[in-house]
C-alpha cells in the first residue's frame, strides 16, 4: 500500500529535509584529508540534535551510527571509523533525519582534497543521473519511468548501475512502499500520484555492477574493486511537479 501524503505532512519532511540538506552543507565544509568518518559521523549527530532532530538510521535494525560512510571501492552502508582519510578518496555520506515523526533521507558523494579526473567524471554522471530521474516524477507517468531515465544515461556515459539496493517510499519510516528501482522500461509500473513521497537514490560503478559484502555485515562493495559513487533526494510528486524536499542551498 502507498502511502499518500497531505501538504501538511509534505511541509513537515520538508523541514526534515532543510536540516538534512544544511547538515550535508556543513559536512562538505569538513570533508577533508586526515579527517575520520567517525568524527564526521559525530558532527553529523551534534547537528541534528542542536536543531532538534534525530538520526532515524541509529538503532534501525541494529545499525549503530548516524550516517552511513562509504569510502572509494565501498558501495553504501560503509561504517563510520577511525581511519583518516587520504587525498583523492571518494566518500558518500548517506543519513535519514528525524524530525517531529517525519522523515528525510539523502546521500551525497564527496571528494577528498584533490581526486583523480576519472572520479570527478563518475560523481558528475551519478548526479546528473538523480536529476534525470527526479524530473521524470510527474503525476501520471510511471515508476519505470525514473528508472529508464537514470539507466539510459548510465549507459550513454559508460557506466554500471548496483541493482541490489534502490529508492523507496519515505514518510513516518524509512522504507515505505513503493520500490523505486534504477532501471527499467518506460511505462512500465505503478502509476506516480499527487501526494507519493519517494527516494531516488542511483549509485553508479566504474566498472562491474556487482557487488560483494564486507566482513561487517553491513558494507557493501565493488566486485572487482572499482570506484562508487551515490546521490539521493527524497522527493514529493506534485500537481506542480517535483518537489525536493532535500535540495541545498
Amino acid at each position: 500500500m502507498v502511502e499518500i501524503k497531505s501538504d501538511k505532512q509534505i511541509e513537515k519532511m520538508k523541514h526534515a529535509g532543510t536540516i538534512l540538506a544544511e547538515c550535508h552543507k556543513a559536512l562538505s565544509k569538513m570533508v577533508l584529508p586526515g579527517i575520520t568518518t567517525l568524527e564526521l559521523d559525530q558532527l553529523v549527530e551534534r547537528f541534528l540534535h542542536e536543531r532538534g532532530a534525530k538520526p532515524a538510521q541509529k538503532g534501525y535494525m541494529g545499525y549503530p551510527f548516524a550516517t552511513c560512510s562509504s569510502v572509494n571501492n565501498e558501495v553504501c552502508h560503509g561504517l563510520p571509523n577511525r581511519k583518516p582519510l587520504k587525498n583523492g578518496d571518494i566518500l558518500t555520506v548517506d543519513f535519514v533525519v528525524n524530525h517531529d515523526g517525519w522523515l528525510a533521507d539523502s546521500a551525497w558523494s564527496y571528494g577528498v582534497g584533490k581526486i583523480a579526473p576519472e572520479a570527478q567524471r563518475l560523481m558528475k554522471a551519478t548526479r546528473k543521473a538523480l536529476y534525470k530521474g527526479i524530473e521524470q516524477a510527474q503525476v501520471g507517468n510511471r515508476l519505470g519511468d525514473i528508472g529508464n531515465a537514470i539507466e539510459s544515461y548510465a549507459g550513454r556515459k559508460g557506466y554500471s548501475i548496483v541493482r541490489e539496493f534502490i529508492g523507496h517510499g519515505i514518510g513516518r519510516e524509512i522504507h515505505e512502499e513503493p520500490q523505486v528501482h534504477h532501471v527499467g522500461e518506460r511505462n512500465t509500473g505503478i502509476k506516480l500520484k499527487e501526494g507519493m513521497v519517494i527516494t531516488i537514490e542511483p549509485i553508479f560503478n566504474q566498472g562491474l555492477p556487482f557487488i560483494t559484502m564486507g566482513s561487517d555485515g553491513w558494507t557493501a562493495l565493488t566486485y572487482d574493486g572499482s570506484l562508487s559513487a551515490q546521490y539521493e533526494h527524497t522527493v514529493a510528486i506534485t500537481r506542480n511537479g517535483p518537489i525536493i524536499l532535500t535540495e541545498q542551498a
